[in-house]
This record gives structure tokens, sequence and C-alpha cells, in this order.
């Protein structure tokens, strides 16, 4: 199994036993991280650090309670995978659904991730959180 496999697969089984306060620890110091979407989603934007990072799975699951979400696929090339899958996550502050295939990328390098950029239906969590 190649380290970039290794490291994505553990990420998700974090995330699946919602283990956030480990999720750092899979992250280098320096990062290329981007979650597009509305700026006033607590969670969205850029972050450059592993402390960034970490701030984000303190965020994330004060405000959403995951319902459903599971990986159909994960494909590798060298240092960079993609993982598709869809969710389905309840916004805490609003009872309403958000509900979304998504693609997220990772790039690992050294066995820590070096870049994380999300692709989901970003205006769909922006309704959902009541900003638009």
């Amino acid at each position: 199994m190649s380290e970039t496999r290794a490291v994505v697969e553990e990420f998700f089984h974090r995330a699946g036993a919602g283990d956030f306060a480990r999720m750092p620890e899979l992250f280098a110091e320096e990062v290329d991280w981007d979650v597009y979407g509305a700026e006033e989603v607590p969670w969205i934007g850029r972050r450059t650090t592993r402390a960034e990072v970490a701030d984000f799975f303190d965020i994330l699951p004060r405000h959403l309670k995951a319902e459903e979400f599971g990986i159909h696929q994960v494909v590798v090339d060298g240092e960079d995978a993609v993982a598709l899958g869809y969710m389905r996550q309840v916004v805490v502050t609003t009872g309403d659904l958000f509900v979304s295939p998504f693609a997220f990328r990772f790039t690992v390098q050294n066995g820590l991730i070096t870049r994380y950029v999300t692709y989901e239906d970003s205006l769909n969590l922006a309704r959902a959180f009541g900003v638009v």
C-alpha cells in the first residue's frame, strides 16, 4: 500500500471515528489548505499551518453533525490522492441538512498531508447554515 493511500485512509478512519483531536497530527507544519465557500461559515477558508488545521477540527464538529458520510473511491497517483464521496450532515444551529457529493484533494509528502482542498456544494452549505 502506498504511503499516500495509507495517510488518506487514516484521515478518513479518524474522521469516521470522531477523533478530531488527533486529525492535525496527519498534517505537515506548513500546509496548503482551502475549503471553498461563504466566509460567514466559521470553518471556510484558507489555512497554512498545522495550528490553523487544529482550529478547523475544533470548530467543525461543533457546527455539523454527520448523518451519513461515505467514501466511494480513492484515486492515488504518487503523492496525490482524490477521495470521492457523499455526505449528509445537520447544521447544529439551524437544524437544516447539508447534503452534497464531494471530492477531497490531498498531497502527502514524508507521511504528512501538505495539501488539502475540498470541493463540495458550498452554496447548499451556506443555505443550510442560514447565511444566504
